[in-house]
Formats: structure tokens, sequence, C-alpha cells
């Protein structure tokens, strides 16, 4: 899992060194004008947001700071990427998440692997929404397994064969 993070990380960082000038942040008419920088930053902030909560045991993700020079500048977001890469790897502990909804706390308990696989997960479904983005604005060749969980990587070996 943690390996898995890191890696769909890392294709993220090599995609930004790949993507030719402006189209970062060029809205995407196929993601209802949103752009591959915003769906990275809202990827990166989520990990952020369990790394930064890690030490207090409290993770609030909807108290992310929605940092649009993550969405702009491709450097800053690639030397967020590789802080999150560096400070991933750490021991499971118990957790308690903390949500909004509709003017409502909720609190839930888990744990710092648990939420490393929900990040992972979660970086996933957005990862196949900036493959969408990339293929409509580039001719950029992502890795098939780019934004494909795990599971279904699995499954799609064992249909093959």
């Amino acid at each position: 899992m943690l390996d898995y993070s890191k890696n769909n990380l890392n294709w993220l960082t090599d995609l930004l060194q790949d993507l030719p000038e402006g189209i970062y942040d060029r809205p995407s008419v196929y993601l209802s004008q949103a752009s591959i920088g915003q769906h990275l930053r809202h990827i990166a902030e989520m990990y952020q947001g369990l790394i930064r909560g890690y030490d207090s045991g409290i993770i609030e993700y909807d108290k992310r700071s929605r940092d649009r020079r993550i969405e702009t500048d491709r450097a800053f977001a690639e030397a967020t990427l590789s802080e999150i890469i560096t400070n991933l790897d750490k021991a499971d502990k118990n957790l308690l998440v903390i949500y909004d909804l509709e003017g409502r706390e909720v609190k839930l308990q888990s744990n710092y692997h648990r939420e490393l696989m929900y990040n992972m997960e979660h970086a996933i479904h957005h990862m196949a929404l900036i493959k969408v983005a990339v293929l409509e604005l580039t001719d950029i060749i992502l890795p098939k397994e780019f934004g494909v969980a795990p599971t279904t990587l699995q499954y799609r070996a064992q249909c093959v064969q």
C-alpha cells in the first residue's frame, strides 16, 4: 500500500515533468472545466491532511488549504509531491477523522494504514480523471496502470489467462 501510494505520486511527478507548457492549468472540456492541476492539488492536499494530522492523531481533510500554487505552478506541485512521498512512511496508529457534513461534525475512528489506503484509492480516482484531460490536451502516453485500482489490474490479468 505504501509502495503503491508512492508509485502513484511518482507517476504524477513524471507527468508534471512531461506536460507541455500551458497544459497543467488549462481547463478540460471533459472535466467540467477542471484542470489537471486542480485534480493534482486535491490529491496532494488530502495526503498532506493525513501527514499533518498524524502527530496529533486528528485528521480533518475538510480543512485543507486549497493552495492555488499547487494547481498552477508545476515546480511547486512537484516539490509538494516530493515532500509527501518523503513523509508517507509512518507507523500505524489510531486516528480520529473529523468530517463536516452539512454543518454537522462527524467523528470516525480510523488508523493510519486505513487512511493511507483511503488516500491511495482517492488518488487513483482523480488520476483516472487526470488521464482523461491528458488524453484530451496532449499526446502523452501514460502507463496503463495510471489511474487504475490494483484490484482492477489483478482482475484484468486474470481475465487474460
